[in-house]
């Protein structure tokens, strides 16, 4: 989902050369997920004048507003990613930290079966999985 400057109107937040940056880089970022450190090197490397605080500020905005989420996963760091209009869930490797993402329609429906069980009314849900991915410097360090 590209995000264009008038959603940043639309979402009561002024179009500025930050806000630009960041949802640039966040929209083609290879694997979808970016830490604000993440982000803030790579506005560092390509050569724009940004500080720290101000990525921070603007994540934090952007989440407010509903065109990032952010996922909090055990290695206790945030990540973010473009708010997408499919829901997915993730796979998260304990040793390098790649992110997948997937989508499984047999454990959606199972979610749904376990909350009408109990009377629960879902809101929304995340799941993520913990393992070692396929890379084999994961796995050899996992042994």
């Amino acid at each position: 989902m590209a995000f264009t400057n008038q959603d940043l109107r639309k979402a009561g937040l002024k179009v500025t050369l930050p806000r630009i940056k960041i949802l640039e880089l966040l929209e083609q970022a290879e694997n979808h997920h970016m830490s604000a450190e993440e982000v803030y090197k790579s506005l560092i490397d390509q050569g724009e004048d940004v500080g720290l605080a101000t990525v921070y500020r603007v994540l934090t905005q952007f989440e407010q507003a509903g065109i990032v989420e952010r996922h909090n996963f055990e290695n206790n760091l945030s990540v973010f990613e473009i708010t997408q209009d499919e829901h997915h869930d993730h796979l998260v490797c304990d040793v390098c930290g790649k992110i997948i993402e997937f989508h499984n329609d047999i454990i959606e429906e199972e979610q749904l079966k376990v909350a009408a069980e109990y009377g629960f009314k879902l809101s929304g849900h995340s799941l993520v999985l913990y393992g070692i991915c396929n890379n084999q410097a994961c796995r050899d360090s996992a042994k």
